[in-house]
């Protein structure tokens, strides 16, 4: 696989770190959660040189990850709102906060807790099922290839190879 060709991968998380696979990306996100939304903004918030952050809004907004709204005339400056599709990367946003919580804390604590707005308690996010609701670790998954996998994948492989050990002993 190469770097600048990810996006075009038969992989749902190769053409996810296409998007936010760069510590700048992600950070930049993180800060629009926090409701930061001006250039200005984020580059005081992150440290980010002005052409390093140019180049990642500019590609966080060419896969709608973020649109670009203006807010001055003059000079034209612009406001970076997450879209649905920025919204939807809430729950990985949070998984890397999470593992952060608990495997790199220093003897502080977290630097932030999360409280849910409606029950007002501090939480934890926590992965389950869509179909039963249970909560899921890795241990708990299958994979199958789906219509979208390249045949020569590993998982296509490992499939037809179990698809074959159930046809021998039948």
């Amino acid at each position: 696989m190469k770097w600048d060709t990810l996006e075009e991968e038969p992989c749902s998380l190769a053409r996810t770190v296409a998007v936010i696979g760069d510590r700048w990306s992600l950070l930049i996100l993180r800060e629009c959660f926090l409701r930061i939304r001006r250039f200005d903004d984020f580059q005081a918030s992150l440290g980010i040189t002005r052409h390093l952050l140019a180049d990642r809004l500019k590609k966080l907004v060419r896969f709608g990850v973020l649109r670009k709204i203006p807010y001055q005339e003059a000079p034209k400056r612009y406001e970076y709102i997450l879209t649905q599709k920025g919204l939807d990367l809430y729950p990985i946003i949070m998984s890397i906060v999470h593992w952060g919580n608990i495997h790199m804390v220093d003897a502080r604590g977290r630097p932030m807790l999360h409280e849910h707005k409606t029950c007002k308690k501090m939480f934890d996010p926590v992965m389950v099922c869509s179909e039963c609701g249970e909560p899921l670790s890795a241990k708990d998954v299958h994979v199958h290839p789906g219509p979208g996998a390249r045949k020569s994948s590993p998982v296509h492989a490992r499939a037809q190879e179990r698809a074959r050990r159930v046809a021998e002993s039948t």
